[in-house]
């Protein structure tokens, strides 16, 4: 189960960040955080809005509805979802894993 907190603009989704990897991908669940794998390396905020557009393109969401909240240069973050009930996320998480 993955970590969904209610914010006043959204949820917040916890996330385990990989960068450097092969390909841009939701890996699984690690510690109650979404683990997400980038090809960018960790430098300059590169990596990270490569994890926005990951996790907009793995979801289904808009770009815009991604925003990471806190956690810019450590691997544990939480991004804030915006547009989208809690049940929804969370099973479009499932049915990205799923694939």
């Amino acid at each position: 189960m993955i970590d969904l907190t209610p914010h006043p603009e959204g949820i917040l989704l916890a996330v385990r960040a990989q960068a450097g990897a092969r390909t841009n991908a939701l890996r699984g669940v690690h510690n109650r955080m979404l683990k997400v794998a980038v090809t960018q390396v960790a430098e300059k905020g590169k990596a990270n809005q490569a994890l926005e557009e990951t996790l907009a393109d793995s979801l289904g969401l808009k770009r815009s509805q991604v925003e990471l909240a806190s956690g810019a240069t450590s691997r544990e973050k939480k991004f804030l979802i915006r547009g989208i009930s809690e049940e929804d996320l969370r099973a479009r998480i499932e049915a990205a894993l799923a694939e």
